[in-house]
């Protein structure tokens, strides 16, 4: 086996293993993006704990058949193909759908969510929904609620007499 197959098994591992460790992944058309919004997007994508990385798309459509994934077609990968992958649900759908508004420049093609393809609508949905924290912050709130409720009106109550 030539040397240049060994390096494209080896990258197809590399990639399938981060598709594998992955919550969402989002495939991007970044055709138009100049180098410096490119290096905006991945400092950005980094600070918000998102890889995002071009890979050939032969390499990807790989590693995904290799990992069982199907249900997307496969001419996506015609073209320019970058990929955000979050360690997340909506990191990814987020930094792409920023990027997106920013740039003007991208389109989302396709994403795998905990290892099920969806499509475009989807993941612009995905990029609406708040992350885990502030989810959890919501949900608190919401059971604290009640409790402070009735601890204001027992202090009325209270000040009354």
């Amino acid at each position: 086996m030539s040397a240049n197959q060994e390096a494209k098994k080896v990258l197809v591992e590399e990639i399938k293993n981060q598709f594998k460790n992955a919550k969402s992944i989002v495939f991007v058309d970044y055709r138009g993006l100049t180098v410096t919004e490119d290096t905006a997007l991945r400092k950005k994508a980094r600070e918000n704990g998102v890889t995002y990385k071009v890979y050939k798309n032969r390499m990807m459509l790989r590693a995904l058949q290799e990992l069982g994934i199907t249900g997307f077609d496969e001419k996506y990968f015609e073209g320019t193909t970058s990929v955000a992958i979050g360690s997340d649900e909506v990191g990814a759908a987020k930094i792409i759908a920023d990027a997106i508004k920013d740039y003007s420049k991208m389109e989302i093609k396709f994403g795998v969510l905990d290892g099920n393809v969806i499509d475009k609508n989807e993941i612009e949905k995905l990029a609406k929904t708040p992350d885990k924290k502030t989810l959890i912050a919501m949900l608190l709130g919401q059971l604290n609620a009640p409790m402070s409720a009735l601890c204001r009106a027992l202090d009325a109550i209270a000040k009354k007499n």
